[in-house]
């Protein structure tokens, strides 16, 4: 068992005491909201979507301070790091997959958004989980599979909503904590409006030394929003997103720490760092005239991810500028129909720097030649409409079929199709839903960076501008039953049909590096075998009394893939929330069966596994009227039962550590 630390229980102690004598002259606020635990809420969409929103108390809740850590409960998904603070790189230094999506390396399955608009490294085609920041955040929608009318070029989705004013006048809140492994935050946002003006501004910086060496972390953001109504209904705004990260690499446990030069090698050297950072700017004009609504955004994306001493990159930099627009319709045509309809555009284009990027492709055995190459545009562009109806079958029941189609068109890989049908049965207090939807996946920047990246590995004539896009065939059946006005569940049965996965082979065949047989044979295809995913999610949000509620989730997982990475055969989230005299307390447990815990990378793959895992930890608050309407002292203790686990083999996570804070609002 590790070292039991009583600094932080002292500071608690001392900040309690404080909080009793200030409310000798500040009466405690006379509500205590109580949360929803780990999930707000499950939706089904028009088109018999689902999707699942995590909001800003479930996050304040969980003690996140990354997006990784704010999805670790949610049912169907599943994370990796390596760290307490920071996700190295875009790999399995720290991500997050989807019911056994998003593992996929270079490129990924899964794109993540911010406002609806675009943000994850551009040419290597895959989310960084540090270039969205929580802080300034309402809300997170994660799409559970393909969904035509709400994003395209993906198997799944996640969506960060920032922060918006609900009233005149302006909102403050301060983030101030400190914890183990010398973990300081600093975070402030604040919200207003003025009349026709509505505005938004967010920055902090959360850094830790971490728990073992080279496992620091530092990220700095800042975020910002403005709009302005024309008139009643027209408006104009524009959004801003400024991220910089600093994180390290322990390193695999399981070896030596390594300066041996640049591998590749199958582990890490425990040296190596990553710098991280964007630069978005996008504006849109939004209407809405009755039932007719609209928006229009463009956009523009800057930024980099830099390796150093990487054991399998060496030092090496990446560049993506990304930019497009998005535009979509709803309306509705006739009575109790629905009409949504809409074009998506995106460009990217970037440059790579590092130890072999010097040589031509196809030149065998072409280490150490260091060099830079441009990597040129990539555009997707697509087409969405879709139209439901809803029918009165019954008093009590109510039909809503629906239909709907995404057409793309690449400027190198083509043109294809993707349909979407969907139904919904719902009455005052059930909905029954199934839905069938085919989802694309484009090749991106990715297949060209890869082969300029590690040419050696290539032949000349290698395929990567030859390729078709992956095609997942996703169904879902499920009901959402408010079984009582405090009882609510939710279960759903879905399978996801992969196929056409474009790859790379060549290179790590035979004896290796070092074969002439291999040397510089790669190739790009699509003869990946198809493959599928069959779960089931179920969930169940019981309010015990006005002040507890108690959450259950299960998800299950069953892969033909049998060394699929992040997909756990079984998973349990539970969460309580609840109020103990003027103490808010949060309760959150987690159970994952053994998984296999390396991406897969799209030429070869050697899996590792990591046991199965059961973590708890707490959070207590106090709420402090002289700290304003949302004020509070907390604490925090994670790891509550010192569990030794890991997401990644050789990565061992910290055990128990705390934290301790106030928040203050004005």
């Amino acid at each position: 068992m590790r070292k039991f630390n009583l600094k932080p229980i002292a500071a608690v102690a001392v900040i309690v005491c404080t909080v009793t004598q200030a409310q000798q002259t500040a009466a405690l606020p006379d509500i205590v909201v109580i949360g929803n635990p780990i999930i707000e809420s499950n939706n089904v969409d028009t088109f018999s979507g689902y999707s699942t929103r995590v909001t800003e108390s479930q996050i304040k809740d969980l003690g996140a301070l990354d997006l990784a850590a704010a999805l670790r409960m949610t049912p169907g998904v599943q994370i990796s790091r390596y760290n307490e603070v920071g996700s190295y790189s875009g790999d399995q230094g720290g991500n997050v997959y989807i019911r056994g999506l998003g593992a996929s390396r270079p490129g990924s399955e899964i794109k993540t958004y911010l406002d609806g608009i675009p943000v994850y490294m551009g040419v290597w085609n895959h989310p960084l989980m540090d270039l969205l920041p929580l802080n300034g955040v309402k809300s997170v929608d994660i799409y559970k599979g393909p969904q035509n009318q709400i994003s395209g070029n993906n198997f799944a989705s996640i969506n960060l909503q920032s922060k918006r004013a609900i009233q005149d006048g302006t909102e403050t809140e301060v983030n101030a904590s400190v914890g183990s492994f010398n973990t300081k935050i600093l975070q402030a946002n604040m919200v207003g409006r003025q009349g026709d003006l509505d505005y938004s501004l967010a920055g902090g910086q959360v850094e830790s030394n971490g728990a073992r060496a080279n496992a620091d972390g530092k990220l700095s953001n800042a975020m910002g929003r403005i709009s302005k109504k024309i008139d009643n209904a027209w408006t104009l705004g524009a959004n801003f997103l400024s991220v910089s990260n600093r994180v390290g690499d322990p390193g695999d446990n399981r070896f030596a720490t390594s300066t041996s030069p640049v591998g590749p090698y199958n582990f890490s050297n425990g040296v190596a760092r990553n710098e991280s950072e964007t630069n978005l700017l996008s504006a849109f004009i939004s209407h809405q005239h009755g039932e007719w609504k609209g928006e229009f955004k463009v956009y523009e994306n800057k930024g980099h991810n830099n390796l150093t001493n990487d054991p399998n990159w060496g030092t090496f930099a990446s560049t993506y500028s990304m930019s497009g627009f998005r535009w979509k319709e709803e309306f509705t045509p006739w009575k109790n129909g629905k009409l949504v309809g809409g074009i998506d555009q995106e460009s990217v284009s970037g440059s790579i720097n590092g130890p072999h990027v010097g040589s031509a492709v196809g030149t065998p055995f072409a280490f150490g030649t260091a060099g830079s190459a441009d990597v040129p545009t990539f555009r997707v562009s697509s087409v969405f409409a879709g139209v439901s109806h809803n029918i009165q079958i019954s008093d009590a029941w109510v039909m809503r079929p629906s239909v709907g189609i995404r057409s793309y068109n690449s400027n190198i890989y083509g043109s294809k199709a993707a349909p979407n049908v969907g139904v919904s049965f719902m009455s005052d207090n059930t909905t029954v839903y199934a839905n069938y939807t085919e989802g694309l996946l484009y090749p991106g920047a990715e297949t060209y960076t890869l082969t300029r990246a590690i040419p050696m590995a290539f032949s000349a004539n290698n395929g990567w501008d030859r390729l078709s896009p992956s095609l997942n065939k996703h169904s879902e059946v499920g009901v959402k039953w408010d079984a009582t006005a405090q009882t609510h569940i939710d279960l759903s049965v879905f399978q996801d049909e992969m196929s056409n996965r474009y790859v790379w082979t060549g290179f790590y065949v035979g004896a290796g590096l070092g074969n002439p047989a291999t040397a510089a044979s790669g190739v790009w295809s699509n003869n990946f075998p198809t493959y599928r995913v069959n779960g089931t999610e179920a969930s169940i949000k019981h309010q015990i009394s006005s002040q507890w509620t108690v959450f259950g989730g299960v998800t299950t997982l069953d892969s033909s893939l049998s060394n699929l990475p992040y997909a756990p055969k079984t998973a349990v989230s539970v969460g309580v929330n609840g109020k103990i005299s003027e103490y808010r307390v949060a309760f959150d447990a987690q159970h994952q069966s053994s998984m296999y815990s390396l991406t897969q990378d799209r030429g070869d793959f050697n899996p590792n596994q990591v046991g199965s895992l059961t973590v708890t930890n707490a959070r207590v608050a106090r709420p402090v009227a002289a700290l304003g309407k949302k004020g509070e002292v907390y604490a925090a203790v994670n790891n509550l039962l010192d569990a030794n686990y890991q997401y990644n083999a050789g990565y061992p996570m910290p055990g128990r550590n705390f934290r301790v804070g106030l928040i203050a609002s004005f």
